[in-house]
């Protein structure tokens, strides 16, 4: 099992710099950011910061989309980073949720999504590409391939990823909702004619190491940011077509401020009952940790992703890279 961990862009240009270059030491393989530029710093001036702070870490978006950034904008970034980095750079990519909502606009389609990874990784690994009936090319860049982890929870997302994605984004670690989406997921790749252990799986949300009770405190705002997905599933999909471990517990929500995005101690999350914060997230002793992520690894994830956002960022770094990472590290994600 792979481990990355992702930071909203808040902390002090020092401090993110500072966590990435610790994450690395402590056997971490990739470094993401949120890419939302209202409410956050801007996402590619860190990239390139972290990108020269670090000699192995992966980087990238988690997640950007195609309509707050133009995509050959986008493709041009991430090929300059990837010459900086020596070809470091993931691009991870959805329909866009903070950054478009924030500004009073929606997320984009999936249609667009598809046109703009293409564009983008066609650009980035040196083919040229045709946006708008004009061929583009970024001649001046090196080629170097460009991993694309598409996010979503849709059929038609992961239909879409089972198409063309190298990988899965799934902001959730219940090990049974996982399942759920990698079955999609397999017979997408499968009726794309691809092999299905082709593309990762990476579960992405907080965890964080000590009692339960002040866990959950910790992170209960991140069921609360799944929910804004979970609203726009149960209104494309009828109710019947998911689990209701995972609609369910958006029944008493009212409402959501994206102004307190991600945030400890959020308003945002009232609503989220202590038995959905404990199947989304990863919390409790050092063996709990172990334990989730040994069964998420069955469930077929490939990378488990640290939502590092919830304080004490130094200190699960640090209990990361000494208690779990070595003991897990060798799990295999099980897949069909």
């Amino acid at each position: 099992m792979q481990f990355g961990f992702t930071l909203k862009p808040d902390h002090s240009i020092e401090r993110t710099v500072a966590l990435a270059r610790q994450a690395e030491a402590a056997g971490f393989t990739h470094g993401w950011l949120f890419d939302s530029h209202v409410l956050w710093r801007e996402a590619y001036v860190l990239l390139t910061l972290m990108a020269q702070a670090t000699t192995t870490l992966r980087l990238g978006t988690c997640v950007t989309n195609p309509a707050t950034r133009e995509p050959s904008v986008t493709a041009s970034a991430l090929a300059t980073l990837n010459d900086l980095s020596g070809g470091r750079m993931e691009l991870g990519i959805g329909r866009g949720d903070s950054a478009r909502r924030v500004e009073g606009k929606p997320p984009t389609t999936l249609a667009r999504l598809e046109q703009a990874t293409q564009l983008i990784r066609d650009l980035v690994e040196g083919r040229p590409a045709t946006a708008d009936e004009t061929s583009l090319e970024l001649s001046w860049a090196p080629a170097a391939r460009l991993p694309v982890w598409i996010a979503g929870y849709g059929p038609k997302a992961l239909e879409l990823t089972g198409r063309i994605g190298d990988g899965l984004i799934l902001q959730l670690a219940d090990p049974d909702l996982v399942r759920f989406f990698v079955r999609q997921l397999d017979e997408g790749a499968r009726q794309a004619g691809r092999d299905p252990r082709e593309i990762s799986v990476m579960a992405a949300a907080p965890a964080h190491v000590g009692d339960r009770a002040a866990c959950r405190e910790r992170v209960r705002w991140f069921p609360a940011l799944v929910s804004n997905h979970v609203v726009d599933l149960v209104n494309k999909y009828p109710r019947e077509g998911m689990p209701e471990s995972l609609t369910g517990y958006v029944s008493e929500r009212s409402g959501y401020d994206y102004l307190h995005h991600a945030e400890v101690g959020s308003s945002n999350a009232s609503f989220v009952e202590d038995e959905v914060v404990d199947r989304f997230c990863v919390i409790g002793s050092v063996d709990e940790h172990r334990a989730k992520l040994t069964e998420l690894a069955a469930a077929g994830v490939g990378q488990f992703n640290i939502y590092l956002m919830n304080g004490d960022e130094e200190e699960t770094l640090e209990i990361y890279g000494r208690e779990i990472i070595p003991d897990v590290r060798e799990l295999v994600a099980a897949r069909a």
